[in-house]
């Protein structure tokens, strides 16, 4: 039986493919859902992906996943440096919790090299484009295996 997990995406990741392609590449959404669900599927992980422009629907899924035990793949996308909200429901996680970027945020903008997430996950793993996800579910498959 395969683990269940979730990939998190928050605001302004639905556009991918149209939002600042030399930053971000011009792979779309779509791409990047395919490629974590493939990529979690050889892994041994049933990988669901979802997006939203909402915090609080991000913290009601994480949330969610907290109440089932789900390990979670977070790009929480600018609220990963301002959300307390988002923050303190990460902290009742009962799972792994791997944080995400495509661009490399620490060679970034001053305000994104502040993470209010990286303090309350097991890792980060940024700046390799859509392969930081395949890299988080390998991080998120070797994390379950461990006693």
């Amino acid at each position: 039986m395969s683990a269940r997990v979730l990939v998190l995406n928050g605001p302004n990741l639905g556009r991918l493919g149209k939002r600042e392609p030399a930053v971000y590449g011009s792979a779309t959404y779509a791409d990047l859902t395919a490629l974590c669900e493939s990529s979690g599927s050889g892994l041994g992980l049933d990988v669901e992906v979802r997006q939203s422009e909402y915090e609080g629907e991000l913290v009601t899924w994480v949330h969610e996943a907290c109440d089932a035990s789900l390990p979670v793949v977070l790009n929480a996308g600018a609220l990963t440096h301002y959300s307390y909200a988002l923050m303190d429901a990460l902290k009742m996680r009962t799972a792994p919790l791997v944080e995400v970027h495509i661009s490399n945020i620490a060679a970034r903008e001053g305000f994104r090299h502040e993470s209010v997430i990286t303090p309350v996950a097991d890792g980060i793993i940024a700046g390799f484009g859509f392969e930081s996800y395949v890299l988080a579910l390998r991080a998120v498959a070797a994390l379950l295996e461990k006693p």
